[in-house]
């Protein structure tokens, strides 16, 4: 018997204006399991997992989730659908005039609200332990470095126990030290929540680490997928040019 995928991408077109971004993008990503989509800057990571929650709708092409296409859903349904995801920005957009705790206890307050104040305090405490924050609660975000803002992010993400968590470039502007700290991270979220990853990156340090899974998205559409392993050891001349950061010049993919 066949598993349904989480989340399955079939022949995703998106243009703004005149600039085509997504050509065809097509990949599924099983329950439980972790992608790492990677490609250059500005090649259409972020639009693509946005398409994911619903931020972003295909001008052509299907975006299942649960098995369930978001074009065609009610929109009730799809509210629910989103509840099922939490979605962690690269600038981590946390409310500046708010806490910590009050950051993390948001989606609690907008989706929760039979839940008693105490309930809410235990589990943004529990949250905050799960990212090694349990001392900084009561900080704002300007106090605070780049990479608790990214945990922080990466808490709140998590308040509602999604099925599904993206990544918008989770490392990103951190040092080595606090990368290789969120990616632990990342792997725990995935092992305590039993939650199917997509994530978006261009650090292939990191994408190494974390993904079950890697897909190469080159010129709008995705030219090689496979185990870590697999990328590694392909063949194909855009690939190994990425991910060993070769200063070569451009390569015509013919793939």
């Amino acid at each position: 018997m066949t598993t349904q995928p989480a989340v399955a991408l079939q022949g995703v077109h998106k243009a703004f204006g005149p600039h085509s971004v997504l050509r065809g993008v097509s990949f599924s990503v099983g329950s439980g399991e972790t992608l790492v989509v990677i490609g250059r800057s500005g090649s259409g990571k972020s639009v693509t997992i946005k398409h994911i929650v619903g931020l972003v709708n295909p001008d052509s092409g299907d975006v299942l989730v649960f098995g369930q296409n978001l074009a065609t859903v009610k929109k009730r349904d799809r509210a629910q659908m989103r509840l099922q995801m939490g979605y962690l920005f690269q600038s981590s957009a946390l409310l500046n005039w708010m806490t910590i705790e009050e950051n993390v206890e948001l989606p609690l307050l907008e989706h929760r609200r039979n839940m008693s104040r105490q309930e809410r305090k235990d589990r943004v405490h529990k949250n905050l332990g799960l990212v090694e924050l349990e001392n900084a609660g009561g900080k704002f975000p300007s106090e605070i470095s780049g990479g608790m803002k990214k945990r922080a992010a990466l808490a709140r993400a998590m308040m509602l126990d999604p099925k599904i968590l993206l990544y918008d470039e989770p490392t990103s502007g951190l040092d080595p030290v606090m990368s290789r700290t969120i990616d632990e991270l990342i792997i725990n979220t995935g092992t305590v929540l039993q939650a199917t990853q997509i994530i978006v990156t261009h650090d292939m340090s990191s994408a190494y680490r974390v993904a079950d899974k890697i897909a190469m998205l080159y010129e709008g559409r995705i030219i090689a997928q496979g185990t870590p392993e697999e990328i590694q050891q392909t063949d194909d001349p855009i690939v190994q040019q990425f991910i060993t950061g070769s200063s070569k010049g451009p390569i015509t993919h013919t793939g």
